[in-house]
């Protein structure tokens, strides 16, 4: 159900790979500063637990 594209099927597919490239980008972005981000809370919950 591939729908005819014409002669701009290169430029309405090379869009759509660019668009999906940007989006599985912010998305890894955003779980590798959300790793980050638990981490140096674990840290710093660790830091209170000894000093309890």
């Amino acid at each position: 159900m591939i729908p005819d594209l014409g002669r701009y099927a290169s430029e309405v597919l090379s869009a759509y790979v660019v668009s999906l490239a940007l989006l599985a980008g912010v998305v890894a972005w955003y779980w590798l500063r959300a790793r980050a981000v638990r981490s140096q809370l674990d840290q710093v919950e660790q830091r209170q637990e000894r000093t309890e």
